[in-house]
Protein backbone atom coordinates (compact mmCIF):
# COMPACT_ATOMS: atom_id res chain seq x y z
CA UNK A 1 0.00 0.00 0.00
CA UNK A 2 2.61 2.37 0.97
CA UNK A 3 4.45 1.41 -2.15
CA UNK A 4 1.72 2.16 -4.48
CA UNK A 5 0.78 5.62 -2.40
CA UNK A 6 4.52 6.68 -2.82
CA UNK A 7 4.58 5.99 -6.61
CA UNK A 8 1.46 7.40 -7.59
CA UNK A 9 2.90 10.57 -5.71
CA UNK A 10 6.52 10.14 -6.73
CA UNK A 11 8.97 13.01 -7.81
CA UNK A 12 10.94 10.78 -10.00
CA UNK A 13 10.11 12.89 -12.70
CA UNK A 14 12.09 15.92 -12.21
CA UNK A 15 15.18 13.59 -13.37
CA UNK A 16 13.27 10.66 -15.32
CA UNK A 17 10.90 10.36 -18.47
CA UNK A 18 8.36 8.42 -19.22
CA UNK A 19 9.74 6.09 -21.67
CA UNK A 20 7.93 4.42 -24.82
CA UNK A 21 6.57 1.00 -24.83
CA UNK A 22 7.99 -0.14 -28.27
CA UNK A 23 6.01 -2.71 -30.31
CA UNK A 24 9.13 -5.69 -31.06
CA UNK A 25 7.13 -6.23 -34.79
CA UNK A 26 9.91 -8.87 -35.58
CA UNK A 27 9.77 -10.78 -32.08
CA UNK A 28 6.01 -10.25 -32.79
CA UNK A 29 5.32 -11.95 -35.65
CA UNK A 30 8.20 -14.73 -35.57
CA UNK A 31 6.12 -15.79 -31.64
CA UNK A 32 2.72 -15.08 -32.51
CA UNK A 33 2.46 -12.89 -29.44
CA UNK A 34 2.05 -9.46 -29.53
CA UNK A 35 5.28 -8.33 -27.46
CA UNK A 36 6.27 -4.87 -26.46
CA UNK A 37 9.43 -3.52 -24.58
CA UNK A 38 9.34 -1.14 -21.83
CA UNK A 39 12.67 1.31 -23.42
CA UNK A 40 14.03 2.02 -19.85
CA UNK A 41 16.99 2.29 -22.28
CA UNK A 42 16.67 5.59 -23.32
CA UNK A 43 16.56 7.55 -19.79
CA UNK A 44 19.16 9.95 -19.54
CA UNK A 45 21.46 7.14 -17.70
CA UNK A 46 20.37 4.43 -19.66
CA UNK A 47 19.02 2.11 -17.05
CA UNK A 48 15.86 2.41 -14.60
CA UNK A 49 17.81 2.90 -12.00
CA UNK A 50 17.61 6.46 -11.42
CA UNK A 51 14.17 6.51 -10.46
CA UNK A 52 14.69 4.37 -7.04
CA UNK A 53 17.93 6.12 -6.87
CA UNK A 54 15.84 9.60 -7.30
CA UNK A 55 12.72 8.83 -5.22
CA UNK A 56 14.97 7.65 -2.24
CA UNK A 57 17.54 10.59 -2.14
CA UNK A 58 14.49 13.61 -2.74
CA UNK A 59 12.80 11.89 0.64
CA UNK A 60 15.97 12.94 2.98
CA UNK A 61 15.77 15.38 5.69
CA UNK A 62 18.32 18.66 4.68
CA UNK A 63 20.66 17.58 7.68
CA UNK A 64 20.90 13.99 6.21
CA UNK A 65 21.21 15.76 2.57
CA UNK A 66 24.09 17.79 3.93
CA UNK A 67 25.78 14.58 5.25
CA UNK A 68 26.50 13.02 1.93
CA UNK A 69 25.63 9.60 0.70
CA UNK A 70 27.00 6.17 0.18
CA UNK A 71 26.21 3.70 -2.13
CA UNK A 72 27.39 0.21 -3.06
CA UNK A 73 26.79 -0.88 -7.26
CA UNK A 74 28.03 -2.74 -9.95
CA UNK A 75 26.98 0.24 -12.61
CA UNK A 76 23.45 1.08 -12.78
CA UNK A 77 22.83 2.24 -9.61
CA UNK A 78 25.69 4.13 -9.19
CA UNK A 79 24.68 6.29 -12.03
CA UNK A 80 21.31 7.01 -10.64
CA UNK A 81 23.00 7.79 -7.26
CA UNK A 82 25.46 9.99 -8.75
CA UNK A 83 22.65 11.74 -11.33
CA UNK A 84 20.76 12.53 -8.41
CA UNK A 85 23.19 13.48 -5.74
CA UNK A 86 23.79 16.32 -8.73
CA UNK A 87 20.59 17.33 -9.13
CA UNK A 88 19.67 17.52 -5.13
CA UNK A 89 23.17 19.09 -4.47
CA UNK A 90 24.52 16.01 -2.73
CA UNK A 91 27.75 14.75 -2.10
CA UNK A 92 27.83 11.15 -3.23
CA UNK A 93 30.72 8.36 -2.28
CA UNK A 94 30.14 5.34 -4.85
CA UNK A 95 31.76 2.05 -4.30
CA UNK A 96 32.21 -0.02 -7.08
CA UNK A 97 33.76 -3.78 -7.50
CA UNK A 98 37.15 -3.51 -9.24
CA UNK A 99 35.16 -5.38 -12.25
CA UNK A 100 33.20 -2.63 -12.83
CA UNK A 101 32.91 -2.06 -16.38
CA UNK A 102 35.32 0.53 -17.97
CA UNK A 103 32.31 2.36 -19.45
CA UNK A 104 29.83 2.19 -16.10
CA UNK A 105 32.50 3.75 -13.79
CA UNK A 106 33.58 6.59 -16.51
CA UNK A 107 29.74 7.60 -16.83
CA UNK A 108 29.57 8.12 -12.45
CA UNK A 109 32.43 10.11 -12.92
CA UNK A 110 31.14 12.16 -15.49
CA UNK A 111 28.11 12.96 -13.42
CA UNK A 112 30.14 13.91 -10.93
CA UNK A 113 30.38 11.23 -8.22
CA UNK A 114 32.88 9.73 -6.09
CA UNK A 115 34.21 6.60 -7.12
CA UNK A 116 35.62 4.27 -4.62
CA UNK A 117 36.65 0.76 -6.95
CA UNK A 118 37.06 -2.25 -3.71
CA UNK A 119 36.80 -5.75 -3.53
CA UNK A 120 36.12 -8.51 -6.41
CA UNK A 121 32.30 -8.93 -6.65
CA UNK A 122 29.39 -6.57 -5.68
CA UNK A 123 29.55 -7.98 -2.00
CA UNK A 124 32.80 -6.61 -1.28
CA UNK A 125 32.00 -3.36 -2.41
CA UNK A 126 28.62 -2.92 -0.02
CA UNK A 127 30.76 -4.26 2.95
CA UNK A 128 32.89 -1.35 2.65
CA UNK A 129 30.58 1.17 1.54
CA UNK A 130 28.37 -0.17 4.93
CA UNK A 131 31.76 0.66 6.74
CA UNK A 132 31.92 4.28 4.93
CA UNK A 133 28.40 4.59 6.45
CA UNK A 134 29.49 4.25 9.63
CA UNK A 135 32.68 5.93 9.91
CA UNK A 136 31.86 9.00 7.97
CA UNK A 137 27.72 9.01 8.74
CA UNK A 138 26.81 9.12 5.57
CA UNK A 139 23.44 8.03 4.58
CA UNK A 140 23.39 4.50 2.70
CA UNK A 141 21.47 4.96 -0.49
CA UNK A 142 20.61 0.81 -1.04
CA UNK A 143 20.28 -0.32 -4.66
CA UNK A 144 17.30 -2.38 -3.92
CA UNK A 145 16.22 -3.29 -0.08
CA UNK A 146 14.39 0.06 0.53
CA UNK A 147 10.66 1.03 0.34
CA UNK A 148 11.36 4.52 -1.23
CA UNK A 149 13.85 3.20 -3.85
CA UNK A 150 11.26 -0.09 -4.81
CA UNK A 151 8.41 2.56 -4.76
CA UNK A 152 10.70 4.67 -7.47
CA UNK A 153 10.84 1.40 -9.31
CA UNK A 154 7.31 0.89 -9.40
CA UNK A 155 6.87 4.04 -11.45
CA UNK A 156 7.67 1.45 -14.37
CA UNK A 157 4.95 -0.48 -14.04
CA UNK A 158 2.57 2.64 -13.28
CA UNK A 159 3.61 4.05 -16.86
CA UNK A 160 2.86 0.21 -18.33
CA UNK A 161 -0.45 0.18 -17.17
CA UNK A 162 -1.00 3.68 -18.72
CA UNK A 163 0.46 3.05 -22.04
CA UNK A 164 -1.09 -0.36 -22.78
CA UNK A 165 -4.76 -0.76 -21.97
CA UNK A 166 -5.14 -5.01 -22.58
CA UNK A 167 -1.82 -6.65 -20.98
CA UNK A 168 -1.77 -10.52 -19.95
CA UNK A 169 2.04 -11.00 -18.81
CA UNK A 170 4.86 -8.53 -17.54
CA UNK A 171 8.13 -9.66 -17.78
CA UNK A 172 10.68 -8.43 -15.40
CA UNK A 173 14.80 -8.79 -15.07
CA UNK A 174 15.50 -10.12 -11.26
CA UNK A 175 19.01 -8.73 -9.71
CA UNK A 176 18.40 -7.80 -5.60
CA UNK A 177 14.65 -7.56 -6.25
CA UNK A 178 14.02 -3.67 -6.05
CA UNK A 179 12.68 -3.59 -9.75
CA UNK A 180 10.05 -6.60 -9.62
CA UNK A 181 9.28 -5.51 -6.00
CA UNK A 182 8.05 -2.12 -6.96
CA UNK A 183 6.61 -3.55 -10.76
CA UNK A 184 4.73 -6.52 -8.81
CA UNK A 185 3.27 -4.72 -5.97
CA UNK A 186 2.09 -1.96 -8.14
CA UNK A 187 0.61 -4.19 -10.92
CA UNK A 188 -1.30 -6.38 -8.48
CA UNK A 189 -3.06 -3.20 -6.54
CA UNK A 190 -4.61 -1.74 -9.65
CA UNK A 191 -4.47 -5.08 -12.58
CA UNK A 192 -4.23 -7.98 -10.34
CA UNK A 193 -5.30 -10.24 -13.02
CA UNK A 194 -1.90 -9.55 -14.92
CA UNK A 195 0.89 -12.10 -14.37
CA UNK A 196 4.08 -11.02 -12.78
CA UNK A 197 7.01 -13.22 -14.27
CA UNK A 198 10.61 -12.61 -13.12
CA UNK A 199 13.78 -13.54 -15.42
CA UNK A 200 17.21 -14.39 -14.18
CA UNK A 201 20.08 -16.10 -15.56
CA UNK A 202 20.92 -20.25 -14.78
CA UNK A 203 24.05 -18.90 -13.07
CA UNK A 204 22.23 -16.40 -10.91
CA UNK A 205 18.67 -18.11 -9.40
CA UNK A 206 18.93 -15.96 -6.48
CA UNK A 207 15.18 -15.30 -6.35
CA UNK A 208 14.19 -18.96 -7.98
CA UNK A 209 16.13 -21.09 -5.54
CA UNK A 210 14.97 -18.91 -2.41
CA UNK A 211 11.29 -18.69 -3.87
CA UNK A 212 11.31 -22.44 -4.08
CA UNK A 213 13.20 -23.01 -0.62
CA UNK A 214 11.14 -20.52 1.15
CA UNK A 215 13.81 -18.71 2.85
CA UNK A 216 16.41 -15.96 1.27
CA UNK A 217 19.44 -18.16 0.46
CA UNK A 218 22.85 -17.00 -0.31
CA UNK A 219 24.04 -17.91 -3.28
CA UNK A 220 27.99 -19.83 -3.46
CA UNK A 221 28.55 -18.05 -6.71
CA UNK A 222 27.08 -15.75 -9.09
CA UNK A 223 27.45 -15.56 -12.80
CA UNK A 224 29.24 -12.15 -14.09
CA UNK A 225 27.83 -12.20 -17.77
CA UNK A 226 24.70 -10.54 -16.61
CA UNK A 227 26.41 -8.29 -14.27
CA UNK A 228 23.77 -5.68 -13.80
CA UNK A 229 21.93 -8.90 -11.79
CA UNK A 230 25.04 -10.71 -10.60
CA UNK A 231 23.46 -10.95 -6.58
CA UNK A 232 24.32 -13.24 -4.43
CA UNK A 233 21.03 -13.04 -2.23
CA UNK A 234 17.62 -11.28 -2.45
CA UNK A 235 16.76 -8.82 -1.03
CA UNK A 236 14.61 -8.72 2.51
CA UNK A 237 11.13 -6.76 1.52
CA UNK A 238 11.88 -7.52 -2.40
CA UNK A 239 11.41 -11.21 -1.03
CA UNK A 240 8.49 -10.95 0.90
CA UNK A 241 6.69 -8.63 -1.61
CA UNK A 242 7.78 -11.65 -4.48
CA UNK A 243 6.37 -14.28 -2.22
CA UNK A 244 2.98 -12.82 -2.72
CA UNK A 245 3.37 -11.21 -5.64
CA UNK A 246 5.02 -12.69 -8.19
CA UNK A 247 3.54 -15.65 -10.63
CA UNK A 248 6.39 -17.19 -11.83
CA UNK A 249 10.14 -17.18 -12.29
CA UNK A 250 12.32 -18.27 -15.44
CA UNK A 251 15.63 -19.13 -16.06
CA UNK A 252 17.88 -18.00 -19.34
CA UNK A 253 21.19 -19.36 -20.60
CA UNK A 254 23.71 -16.79 -21.50
CA UNK A 255 23.00 -18.29 -25.03
CA UNK A 256 19.52 -17.18 -24.44
CA UNK A 257 20.37 -13.70 -22.97
CA UNK A 258 22.97 -13.12 -26.35
CA UNK A 259 19.74 -14.22 -28.94
CA UNK A 260 17.55 -11.47 -26.84
CA UNK A 261 20.69 -8.86 -26.72
CA UNK A 262 19.97 -9.32 -30.79
CA UNK A 263 16.38 -9.66 -31.12
CA UNK A 264 16.13 -6.22 -29.43
CA UNK A 265 18.78 -4.44 -31.77
CA UNK A 266 16.89 -6.07 -34.80
CA UNK A 267 13.32 -4.58 -33.71
CA UNK A 268 14.05 -1.13 -31.98
CA UNK A 269 18.27 -0.68 -33.21
CA UNK A 270 18.91 -0.60 -29.25
CA UNK A 271 21.51 -2.64 -27.71
CA UNK A 272 20.92 -3.59 -24.41
CA UNK A 273 23.08 -5.01 -22.00
CA UNK A 274 23.03 -8.67 -20.78
CA UNK A 275 20.91 -8.09 -17.63
CA UNK A 276 18.92 -5.38 -19.94
CA UNK A 277 17.63 -8.32 -22.22
CA UNK A 278 16.82 -10.65 -19.58
CA UNK A 279 13.46 -10.26 -19.41
CA UNK A 280 13.24 -10.15 -23.87
CA UNK A 281 14.84 -13.98 -23.52
CA UNK A 282 12.29 -14.90 -20.84
CA UNK A 283 9.33 -14.25 -22.63
CA UNK A 284 10.54 -16.09 -25.51
CA UNK A 285 11.03 -18.87 -23.14
CA UNK A 286 7.69 -18.44 -21.91
CA UNK A 287 5.83 -18.45 -25.06
CA UNK A 288 7.46 -22.11 -25.84
CA UNK A 289 6.96 -23.58 -22.25
CA UNK A 290 3.25 -22.44 -21.77
CA UNK A 291 2.57 -22.76 -26.08
CA UNK A 292 0.51 -19.10 -26.02
CA UNK A 293 -0.34 -17.59 -28.66
CA UNK A 294 -2.36 -13.75 -29.22
CA UNK A 295 -1.10 -12.42 -25.83
CA UNK A 296 -0.11 -9.14 -25.00
CA UNK A 297 3.28 -9.59 -23.38
CA UNK A 298 5.75 -6.47 -21.82
CA UNK A 299 9.00 -7.08 -21.12
CA UNK A 300 11.55 -4.33 -19.61
CA UNK A 301 14.49 -3.60 -21.40
CA UNK A 302 16.20 -2.54 -17.94
CA UNK A 303 19.36 -1.08 -18.83
CA UNK A 304 22.01 -0.47 -22.29
CA UNK A 305 25.23 0.20 -20.25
Amino acid sequence: RKIVNLADNSAVYEVAKVTPLSNAAQLSERFGNQIYLKREDEQSIHAFKLRGAYQKMSSLTDAQMAQGVVASSAGNHAQGVALAAKKLDIEAYIVMPLSTPKIKVDAVERLGGNVLLFGDVYDDAYGYAKQLEAERDLCFIHPYDDLEVIAGQATVAKEILEQLDKIDVVFVPVGGGGLIAGMACYIKHYAPHIKVVGVEPKDSPTLTYSLENNVRLILSDVGRFADGVAVKQIGEIPFEIAKEAVDEMILVSNDEICAAVKDIYEDVRSIAEPAGALATAGVKKYIQTHQIKNQNLVAVISGAN
